[in-house]
């Protein structure tokens, strides 16, 4: 076997050498090589994420943390984080935790990109890292933040065609990656309120979204705490084509150059929610993330960070608008929670 994940040329060869595949998969090949090949955040990357632009979006997410495992009777706790980036959100977090006196038994990192798991180790040196959810502790109540995590995972799509509901497949057509229907009927695989949508609508479902949700809400069914996810998305279902790419801060083909570029798709945070409720927990949300943010104090936050830094305050505020504006991120990302039976109602949802 290789070393390392396949070159670009390589990938593409490996997503077409027997048919064509799902969109779900080519998305799920593209992504693991991109993320395992470097460090995607920041000016010199392609996009930048909301812990990036301010300490002070970590250090709510640290309060908030704070605030529910207070009133929650301080439980032994582990702090949780899927695909933690740069690790720069759970810095703040659990700066702004320690404030509070909430301290948690470990910290614990899903992600398996060796670059990010360099750089987080950098920030968080006591870190453990795991590849997956099931290998969390089972020993203590989890705290799970899963910020811009979501949107990375596959979709599938599906396109309505003048022969039904076709999934679309990725193939290889005079050089090019392109999406083209499949050839089998995929109606049962679209929501019945969709099904009926014109021609040429293009539906996602994402399972695999789903399947996390679900299995992190059973483990807070079983040892107590809560998970915070953060994302840019919309209540479904609902019909449109979200599947976008990132290179270098800008929108670029999701066919051209696979593994070379970040590939998301907006999160259907009604389907978090359904996969989310068997397991009994109570759901909360979606907020809009500026609401949330101005709910839990970001700007008294501001206020003492500029007072602390006047020469920098201009700047502080343009941070601060970016994470809550309408108009930048308040609105297209929101927030949602899910806490375990017993557990008290989060801040920063309207009740």
């Amino acid at each position: 076997m290789p070393d390392g994940p396949p070159a670009p040329a390589e990938l593409i060869r490996a997503l077409t050498a027997a048919r064509a595949t799902t969109v779900a998969d080519y998305m799920a090949a593209a992504n693991a090589h991109y993320y395992a090949t470097r460090d995607p955040l920041g000016a010199a990357g392609d996009f930048t994420t909301a812990p990036e632009i301010s300490q002070m979006f970590g250090e709510l997410v640290g309060i908030w943390i704070a605030e529910l495992w207070t009133r929650a009777n301080h439980p032994p706790f582990r702090y949780v984080e899927l695909g933690p980036g740069r690790g720069t959100l759970a810095a703040d977090a659990l700066r702004a935790m320690a404030r509070f006196g909430a301290a948690p038994l470990g910290i614990h990192l899903v992600e398996t990109s060796p670059t990010l798991r360099a750089a987080q180790l950098a920030r968080l040196p006591a870190a453990e890292h795991h590849d997956e959810i099931d290998g969390l502790p089972d020993d203590a109540a989890l705290l799970i933040v899963a910020n811009e995590f979501f949107d990375a995972l596959p979709i599938h799509q599906y396109v309505r065609t003048g022969e039904g509901w076709r999934e679309r497949m990725v193939e290889r057509r005079d050089g090019a990656l392109i999406a083209v229907p499949g050839d089998a009927d995929a109606e049962e695989s679209v929501p019945e309120m969709l099904r009926s949508k014109s021609e040429s609508t293009i539906v996602e479902t994402a399972p695999a979204s789903a399947a996390v949700a679900q299995r992190c809400a059973f483990r807070l069914a079983r040892q107590g705490g809560a998970m915070l996810a953060i994302d840019y998305g919309y209540s479904g279902p609902a019909a449109g084509d979200t599947l976008q790419a990132m290179k270098a801060h800008k929108y670029a083909d999701p066919f051209a150059d696979p593994g070379e570029a970040d590939l998301t798709a907006h999160v259907d945070f009604t389907a978090l929610a359904a996969a989310a409720r068997p397991a009994g927990v109570a759901v909360h949300g979606p907020a809009m993330q500026g609401d949330w943010l101005r709910r839990l104090g970001i700007d008294a936050r501001l206020k003492a960070l500029a007072a602390a830094a006047p020469k920098r305050a201009d700047e502080l505020k343009g941070q601060r608008d970016r994470l809550v504006e309408a108009s930048q991120m308040g609105e297209s990302f929101k927030v949602m929670a899910f806490t375990a039976p017993g557990w008290p109602v989060p801040a920063g949802f309207a009740a």
